[in-house]
């Protein structure tokens, strides 16, 4: 019997972090790849993010969706003004308060999960909000173009006024070129594992490749309804790990031979 092949790790994150997950999976001993599935667009008009700027000090918090919120909303900050005092920012996960610290935020006024959280996403920072009075508070909300309206609900519920920023596109790859080739690949290797942490990295890579090629492919997905929507593209060996570098380390490290 031939040894199984070491598994192969195709990072789908946008470019800026999929580059930095490669390089830290590696340092771990994992052969990975960047295989970014989303692209990352500023907007056209800079003007409402300026503007949310400007009012920036009337919100009691700044909730930041991701890290590619952070990078956006900062790179179109007006010059001269800075983070005000007394203004909470608010971020999901590990990755977006880290990018929050780099662009000068103290961390005295970041909100996050705590890092043993079992998850982090809207459902897990809302459990460090959800004490505070929030009635008559204004947040701010800052995502992509679209996404979960689940936190700023659940913000409004308890009194807040939510106003939810745009701070960049989300834009589905040009298949095409370079790119395609390095995809299909990809999908030719039967020791690829797609790590996804991302829904829409799924969609897209459906509509690339469609959905009858996924039975024997395996992906790792770090959230449960990321896994759902990989389950429903049709693949056929699906893992759940924390959405932690040591969660998917060890995930991967299960699957290695």
């Amino acid at each position: 019997m031939s040894a199984r092949r070491r598994v192969h790790v195709l990072v789908t994150r946008p470019l800026a972090q999929a580059a930095g997950w490669v390089e830290r999976l590696r340092e771990r001993g994992i052969d990975a790849e960047s295989l970014p599935l989303i692209e990352i667009a500023p907007l056209d008009e800079l003007a409402p993010l300026q503007a949310a700027w400007r009012a920036l000090a009337e919100s009691t918090l700044v909730v930041f969706v991701s890290t590619n919120a952070v990078e956006q909303f900062f790179a179109a900050r007006p010059a001269a003004l800075a983070w005000p005092d007394g203004v909470d920012a608010g971020a999901p996960g590990p990755g977006t308060a880290q990018a929050l610290r780099d662009v000068g935020v103290s961390p005295a006024s970041i909100v996050s999960p705590d890092a043993d959280a079992p998850s982090f996403d809207s459902e897990a920072l809302w459990e460090r909000l959800r004490g505070r009075d929030w009635h008559g508070a204004r947040v701010t909300l800052v995502r992509g173009d679209g996404g979960r309206e689940w936190l700023a609900a659940r913000l409004r519920e308890a009194g807040a006024r939510v106003d939810v920023v745009s701070a960049y596109r989300r834009v589905v790859p040009a298949f095409t070129g370079a790119f395609r080739e390095r995809l299909d690949a990809a999908l030719a290797n039967d020791a690829a594992a797609w790590l996804f942490s991302s829904s829409e990295a799924i969609a897209n890579l459906g509509q690339a490749a469609g959905r009858d090629r996924w039975r024997g492919a395996r992906a790792i997905a770090t959230h449960p309804r990321i896994a759902a929507r990989a389950r429903e593209l049709g693949f056929g060996d699906v893992l759940e790990a924390g959405a932690s570098l040591d969660a998917v380390v060890a995930c991967i490290q299960s699957i290695e031979p």
